[in-house]
């Protein structure tokens, strides 16, 4: 399992949209081999690394 790449609480964006969102939870989806993240904009939709950016 690698170690996730965003913590609770952190500030990124989601990559579709450059929208700015706070971190509320990221787990490791086992079968999927990768984390989830629910962010406080959208807590009923989860967003896998690849789809969110660090901010500067």
């Amino acid at each position: 399992m690698a170690e996730k790449m965003f913590k609770d609480g952190e500030t990124v964006s989601i990559k579709a949209s450059n929208e700015s969102v706070t971190i509320l939870k990221g787990q490791y989806v086992k079968n999927m081999k990768r984390y989830s993240y629910i962010v406080d904009k959208y807590p009923s939709i989860f967003f896998f690394e690849e789809e969110l950016i660090k901010q500067k």
